[in-house]
């Protein structure tokens, strides 16, 4: 790395690097369609060609890569989640990411800085004991911690008897982290391209045609395409994209905001969050204070900005920083999260064959990238939905085998 800076530095011309492939004319066919040109998308059309050998691959997005909620998120990556599946499944993505930068020879900028969330009541107390026993029982660095070793984690915390909701004990997630949404979307979409995995941007699916009970092709405003097979991973739009194939999902959509502050010297290391108070706090390399929350409480395809919830996710925030107060807010961002009845995903198969489902992410999609395209292709490869994703299958709905996972939100929805 340094001997190939030292020579572009010297170069008598400095061509930019294209790490995605100039765009060309759809071809009639392929063996996989993606839609969507997210982290998901981009990370199964990876895993494909690289494990799978399935190059001939289109991935489709009707905006840019990683524009959707991949480039709306606040980049957390953690494991303590409740259920076994989950949190086996989370698991396995931190222990991705870990390596993630190595594998794609592209900086993702993890850090694993850990994840601190805030008990206000006993009922909270009591099931943060419940998430730290079954982590702990399933290899995932979780633990109960008193006041004491909060103030010793967060020294700027505040911790006065005069808060709106005292803080009485907290969760403390070794394994939490951060990493840098952007470069994980390009990370994957530049090895898949060099694997000859094709991504189409500006192109938007219009419509999916089935026959006796299987895709055979996806309509698009470029043309329409065959193929064997054919995913969705579109997030927020989850939905409507699965009308078209005449599939309904139970998945209800809404906004989530998010926020940053000017950038100040580091002070922050721990992610820290409140369910109770609604709010997260972290701080990026760049010295930003990024602030979250819970969605709003109306179901909208929108990725506007409000007022109100800049105000009240300030507000919650204040309580657990009252010296962000003189912070100046530099900008304010949303995403669409497609929401589940349970809280956990639907992925495998749909009641199209050949039609592939990666869907009902909420707010927890981008801690999954790496483990999710790594289960869709398999799936996607073996024509069978793979072990690891078996309890999030569409299904679950019908049956009631549900995997709850609404107590395991950074912030209340």
């Amino acid at each position: 790395m340094p001997l190939g800076l030292l020579k572009y530095g010297f170069a008598s011309k400095y061509p930019a690097r294209r790490d995605i492939p100039a765009p060309k004319d759809l071809n009639k066919s392929y063996d996989v369609v993606i839609i969507g040109a997210g982290g998901h998308g981009l990370s199964t059309a990876y895993h494909l060609a690289r494990y799978h050998g399935i190059t001939n691959v289109a991935v489709l997005d009707k905006g840019y890569i990683g524009g959707g909620n991949t480039a709306r998120n606040t980049a957390v990556v953690r494991s303590n989640y409740i259920s076994p599946e989950a949190v086996a499944f989370y698991k396995a993505s931190v222990e991705l990411f870990k390596n993630l930068a190595n594998e794609l020879g592209y900086n993702q900028m993890y850090s694993q800085r850990g994840q601190l969330t805030l008990a206000h009541s006993d009922a909270s107390v009591r099931t943060f004991t419940l998430r730290a026993e079954v982590n702990k029982h399933l290899g995932v660095r979780s633990e109960m911690v008193d006041r004491k070793q909060i103030r010793e984690i967060v020294p700027c915390l505040n911790m006065g008897k005069n808060m709106r909701f005292p803080i009485q004990a907290g969760l403390w997630h070794r394994d939490g982290g951060t990493a840098r949404h952007d470069s994980i979307a390009w990370g994957y979409a530049m090895r898949a391209a060099q694997m000859g995995v094709e991504i189409h941007q500006r192109t938007e699916v219009t419509g999916v045609n089935i026959n006796a009970g299987k895709v055979t092709a996806i309509e698009t405003n470029r043309g329409t395409i065959q193929c064997n097979h054919a995913i969705q991973a579109v997030a927020g739009m989850s939905s409507v994209v699965a009308k078209m194939a005449g599939i309904q999902l139970p998945i209800r959509s809404y906004p989530l905001q998010a926020m940053v502050t000017q950038p100040v010297k580091p002070f922050l290391d721990p992610l820290v969050s409140s369910a109770g108070l609604h709010a997260y706090v972290s701080q990026t390399a760049r010295g930003e204070i990024v602030i979250g929350g819970g969605s709003d409480p109306y179901e909208l395809y929108s990725t506007r900005s409000t007022l109100d919830l800049k105000e009240s996710l300030i507000a919650h925030t204040l309580e657990l920083f009252p010296f962000f107060a003189e912070l100046k807010l530099l900008r304010q961002w949303a995403g669409i999260t497609d929401m589940t009845p349970d809280y956990s995903p639907i992925m495998g198969e749909s009641p199209v064959k050949n039609y592939w489902l990666d869907a009902g992410w909420g707010t927890w999609g981008f801690k999954a990238t790496p483990i999710s395209g790594k289960c869709m292709a398999e799936t996607i490869a073996q024509e069978k939905t793979a072990a690891m994703i078996q309890p999030f299958h569409l299904d679950r709905f019908k049956t009631f085998k549900l995997s709850n996972e609404a107590g395991a939100t950074a912030a209340s929805h």
